[in-house]
C-alpha cells in the first residue's frame, strides 16, 4: 500500500498567519485583552498554540500500565471491611485503600479470601508503628501481595498541627522502618493543599518540598514513594499538573540516587463539590477523573457523589466506581499510552507550571525548608492568600458551581439529609503548628441556605 501523506496538498498555516486572521475577525478589539486570560498561577492562556512558537523539551514520564480503580474503605469493623472489599473487587474494583483505625487491627484477619494477584492493596495508617509496618510487610511477604503502606508524618503534621510524636521520633521509626522494609512505605499527602486552596504551581512546590524533606532526612529510600493527588476541576491544567508533577520528582530524586519513578494515586477535590443539587457532584467528579487518567495517574479513587454529607453507602460508592468503569472500559482510556504527548497546549502548560514550581521549590530550600515554613507559618499563611482570592470570585460569582451560586433550586431541602457535618469544624487544643484547613468554597452559602429552610 502506498503511504500518501494527505496533507501534502495543503500549505502550512503559520502561527503568524492564524494571529492575523484572528485579529481581522476581532474587528479593532484588542487581541490580548479579549482573548489572553491568566489564571492564577500567573500563566497567561493564548487562545491557540502551534509548533512554529511550541518548543518543547520534555522527556514524557507515564506509567507502563493502564490507570488501576481503587475503592476507599475505612476499616472499623474489620470482618464487615473484608466482606465490603471482597464485594467491591468482584463488582470492578481493581484496589482497596483501607484506612486503619487503630494499631489493633489484625492484617491476616483483613485480608482473608481477598484475591492477591494483580490487586494492589494500600494501608493508610493515622498512627506511625514500626511493629505494625514489620506486620504488614512479614504478610507480604509470606503470600506475595502487592501492598503499598501510607506513612506521613510530615502530612500529619501539616492537617493536624502536631507530629504523631515529635519531628526526632516519627524520623527515628521511618529510618527504623528503611532498611527492613520490602513495600513502599513513605506517602506524600499533597491532596490537602489542593483542598485548602492552594493554586496549582503551590501544590507542585510543597509536594516537591515534602519529598525532599524526606530524601534528606531518610537516607537510602528504596522503594517508591507514593503521592495523593487531589485533582481539581481545571481540566488541561490539572492534566499538566500530574505531568509536571512526574518531572519534578523524578528531577529531584537523581539527585538523591533514587530511581524509582512515584505512584500517583488521584483523588477528585472536596474544594468545589456542594450540598445543594448534589448530583452535578458527578459531573464535577467525572471530568477531574479524566484529567487523571490523562495526567498520568498509576491509580484513580473517585469521590461519591454523596461524600461531604453522607456516610459511606453502597449506592454513592457503585456509582463511583462505576464512572471509572465507564471511562475505562467503554471510553477507552486504558487504551493509549500518554494520549496527552503531543498536546502543544498541555506541553507549553506542563513546562511552564514547572518552571515556576521549580523556581518556588528552591526559594523554600533557601529559607529552611518545607518543615520551616511550616512551623513559621509562612506555607499556611500563603495557602490562605490563595484560597481567599479563589473564594471571593466565588462569592462575587465570577467562579460559577451550578445549582449552588448559580441557578440554584430555592426547593432543594437539604437539613434532613446530613448523616456528616459538612462544614469546617473549630475545635480548640493545642497545635504546634497552625494546621492547613480543608474548605469547601460553598460552605457559608450552603450554611447561610440551611439556616433559612423550614
Amino acid at each position: 500500500m502506498a503511504n500518501n501523506n494527505l496533507f501534502s496538498d495543503f500549505e502550512a498555516v503559520s502561527s503568524k498567519q492564524w494571529k492575523q486572521q484572528i485579529q481581522y475577525e476581532l474587528k479593532g478589539a484588542d487581541y490580548n485583552e479579549t482573548l489572553v486570560w491568566e489564571s492564577p498561577e500567573g500563566i497567561k492562556v493564548k487562545p491557540f498554540y502551534h509548533n512554529d512558537e511550541t518548543a518543547i523539551n520534555l522527556d514524557a514520564i507515564v506509567p507502563t500500565k493502564p490507570f488501576a480503580i481503587v475503592q476507599n474503605i475505612f476499616v472499623h469493623d474489620v470482618q464487615k471491611s473484608n466482606a465490603r472489599a471482597l464485594e467491591t473487587l468482584q463488582r470492578g474494583a481493581e484496589s482497596v485503600r483501607f484506612t486503619l483505625e487503630n494499631d489493633t487491627v489484625s492484617i491476616e484477619e483483613l485480608m482473608q479470601n481477598l484475591p492477591l494477584e494483580n490487586v494492589n492493596y494500600y494501608f493508610n495508617l493515622p498512627f506511625l508503628s514500626v511493629e505494625f509496618s514489620n506486620n504488614i510487610n512479614d504478610f507480604k511477604a509470606k503470600n506475595n501481595a502487592n501492598i503499598f503502606i501510607q506513612n506521613d508524618p510530615i502530612g500529619q503534621l501539616a492537617k493536624d498541627g502536631n507530629w504523631f510524636e515529635n519531628l526526632e521520633k516519627d524520623f527515628e521509626k521511618l529510618n527504623t522502618i528503611t532498611p527492613k522494609l520490602t513495600v513502599p512505605f513513605l506517602t506524600i499527602s499533597s491532596g490537602i493543599y489542593q483542598n485548602a486552596g492552594a493554586n496549582i504551581v503551590q501544590q507542585l512546590v510543597y509536594t516537591l518540598a515534602q519529598a525532599n524533606e524526606y530524601f534528606n532526612r531518610i537516607p537510602n529510600i528504596n522503594q517508591p514513594i507514593t503521592i495523593e493527588v487531589a485533582v481539581g476541576t481545571n481540566y488541561f491544567f490539572e492534566i499538566a499538573k500530574l505531568r509536571a508533577l512526574r518531572l519534578l520528582f523524578n528531577t529531584l530524586a537523581s539527585e538523591y540516587n533514587h530511581n524509582f519513578d512515584c505512584h500517583i494515586i488521584a483523588t477528585p477535590t472536596k474544594r468545589n463539590k456542594t450540598l445543594y443539587d448534589y448530583n452535578v457532584n458527578m459531573l464535577r467528579t467525572t471530568t477531574e477523573c479524566m484529567s487523571a487518567i490523562l495526567g498520568g495517574a498509576d491509580a484513580v479513587a473517585n469521590l461519591a457523589y454523596d461524600a461531604i454529607y453522607h456516610k459511606d453507602n453502597e449506592f454513592g460508592d457503585r456509582i463511583s466506581r462505576n464512572q471509572l468503569l465507564v471511562l475505562k472500559h467503554e471510553s477507552y482510556f486504558d487504551k493509549v499510552n500518554n494520549p496527552a504527548d503531543g498536546a502543544y497546549y498541555i506541553e507549553t502548560l506542563t513546562e511552564q507550571l514547572a518552571e515556576r514550581a521549580l523556581e518556588l521549590f528552591k526559594d523554600i530550600e533557601k529559607n529552611g525548608g518545607l518543615i520551616s515554613q511550616l512551623i513559621d507559618g509562612t506555607i499556611q499563611r500563603k495557602i490562605n492568600e490563595s484560597a481567599q482570592k479563589e473564594q471571593e470570585l466565588f462569592d462575587s460569582g465570577k467562579e460559577v458551581l451550578l445549582g449552588t451560586n448559580k441557578y440554584p433550586n430555592k426547593n432543594d431541602q437539604m437539613k434532613n439529609d446530613l448523616e456528616l457535618y459538612p462544614f469546617v469544624k473549630q475545635n480548640a487544643r493545642k497545635t504546634l503548628i497552625t494546621p492547613i484547613i480543608e474548605k469547601r468554597l460553598a460552605e457559608k452559602l450552603e450554611q447561610e441556605r440551611l439556616s433559612q429552610e423550614q
